[in-house]
């Protein structure tokens, strides 16, 4: 078997991190930080967009952070920013396609070995 693997994240790693999305909603809190960008949403408004809110959009986003997909800015004992961590977003895709077509004559036409 070649070993093509030019990620930083370890099998475990990697799976510890796919399985906090292992959940519909936070895939849909997690996708909903990406599509708002760097400077993420105040709860308020990712509950608003995402219509989780209260204590299980808490809890999500107590997942997602432990599991280093997401950063929140806390002001006292509130939460009043979630902002998703694009490096390890990107890391989990890398991880993913690191060994693209490593066993195969021909490869995807999208993806590059380069």
């Amino acid at each position: 078997m070649k070993a093509h693997r030019d990620t930083a994240l370890s099998p475990v790693i990697a799976a510890s991190t796919f399985a906090a999305l292992g959940s519909e909603q936070r895939l849909l809190v997690l996708n909903t930080l990406v599509r708002a960008g760097a400077d993420g949403l105040t709860i308020g408004e990712l509950g608003e967009r995402t219509g989780i809110t209260g204590s299980t959009l808490t809890h999500h986003l107590k997942i997602l952070t432990q599991a280093d997909l997401v950063t929140q800015e806390r002001k006292g004992r509130s939460i009043i920013c979630a902002a998703p961590r694009f490096e390890v977003v990107e890391a989990l895709s890398r991880y993913l396609l690191s060994e693209c077509c490593a066993d195969a004559d021909t490869c995807h036409k999208d993806h590059d070995h380069g």
